[in-house]
């Protein structure tokens, strides 16, 4: 049996505790690092899911010109991972720009935080309600889901159908009623 000197033993408990850690945290930390100060104050490192990095972008034209530099990206965000969880390919998106999503344990974003997810009182009780039965019963369903979604919009002058109030607004008629002008 060796001896090892404590600073042997520090080294080794550091090295052991980095093999394993998270690999989003790593990429969060490195990331500026990794892409530069501009590009960094315009993307967010949102997930790992199967070793592909979810990354937000503040614009679609950001996440096209990262897309093309992903494998530059990839060849200098690895060696900052342990071997066991390097990324094989970098997603841009602007989908989680405005706030980061919520994570679960297996760093997967949870649906209720996407930003296009809205939860309104007709969406909470119509999630609650089992899945229909048969096509009467479905179509009831989708029937009563538009209904409540078109409650309260003003309807159309010239064919009475509820309206979104920018088609009124820019027409002055539906889209249905303006297409067929033109």
């Amino acid at each position: 049996m060796s001896f090892k000197s404590l600073e042997q033993l520090v080294g080794a408990f550091i090295e052991q505790n980095a093999l394993h850690e998270q690999p989003l945290p790593r990429v969060v930390k490195c990331w500026a690092d990794v892409v530069g100060a501009a590009v960094a104050a315009h993307t967010r490192p949102l997930s790992i899911q199967r070793n592909i990095l979810w990354v937000a972008t503040s614009s679609a034209a950001w996440a096209q010109n990262l897309t093309f530099e992903r494998q530059r990206i990839l060849t200098k965000l690895n060696p900052y991972l342990p071997p066991n969880n390097l990324l094989v390919d970098i997603r841009f998106s602007t989908a989680g720009w405005q706030r980061s999503p919520t994570i679960n344990q297996d760093n997967t974003p949870i649906k209720n935080d996407h930003p296009s997810y809205i939860v309104t009182a007709a969406t909470r009780k119509n999630h609650l309600r089992a899945v229909p039965e048969n096509p009467r019963a479905a179509f009831q369903h989708w029937q009563n889901t538009t209904r409540s979604r078109s409650h309260g919009l003003p309807l159309c002058p010239q064919c009475q159908s509820p309206t979104p109030p920018g088609e009124l607004q820019r027409w002055e008629v539906c889209s249905f009623c303006a297409a067929k002008k033109w």
